[in-house]
């Protein structure tokens, strides 16, 4: 029973220091307001990540596209790898490193938003997405753990969760990304 108490207590406390951190919490706000200037603007938030964290960017595509507290419209979201024949077919044949970067060359656009989810920050298919996001003037948005890897530097705007364990990390990119959905709808259907 302390071992399970002492779990808790430690996502806890990796959402405490979220709490407590000024600049975490005007980051999501000021994330929330562009991300709802985006949409306004007929552009669209893209989410990428890898085993946990793509099921993370596939939740909160889904909270945007589908809907979270409020019943209105759908709002123009996707994850990146819910197409499995695309994907197995690009990472056969080119390279499981590009499956992100060649998709973002043919559906990203100027304006959209990526949301990168990495606890490591040095996944190599989340950095060449974030390449060609930069190359192609998409915003990009890097959810990682403490030292934000080498997302750091290609990430737009960068929430490195005071972490290293990277559960911890995965429930604060969670708590994080649903304030933003909760935001953005309330700002975008005010």
């Amino acid at each position: 029973m302390e071992k399970i108490r002492a779990i808790i207590q430690s996502s806890i406390t990796v959402k405490q220091q979220v709490l407590e951190s000024d600049h975490f919490v005007s980051l999501i706000e000021s994330v929330s307001q562009l991300i709802t200037t985006q949409l306004r603007a007929g552009n669209k938030v893209l989410f990428c990540g890898n085993g946990g964290s793509a099921a993370d960017a596939q939740h909160l595509a889904a909270e945007f596209s589908g809907r979270f507290y409020i019943d209105r419209p759908a709002l123009p979201a996707e994850a990146l790898h819910c197409n499995t024949s695309y994907l197995t077919a690009v990472a056969n044949d080119y390279s499981y490193d590009v499956i992100y970067s060649r998709l973002l060359q043919g559906i990203g656009n100027a304006g959209d938003v990526l949301i990168s989810l990495s606890t490591s920050g040095n996944s190599k298919n989340i950095i060449g997405a974030m390449k060609t996001a930069r190359e192609k003037n998409i915003i990009t948005i890097g959810l990682t753990g403490h030292t934000g890897g080498y997302m750091k530097d290609l990430s737009d705007h960068l929430f490195n969760v005071p972490s290293t364990d990277t559960p911890r990390i995965q429930e604060a990119h969670m708590l994080i990304g649903h304030i933003i959905c909760q935001l953005v709808e309330e700002y975008y259907f005010a």
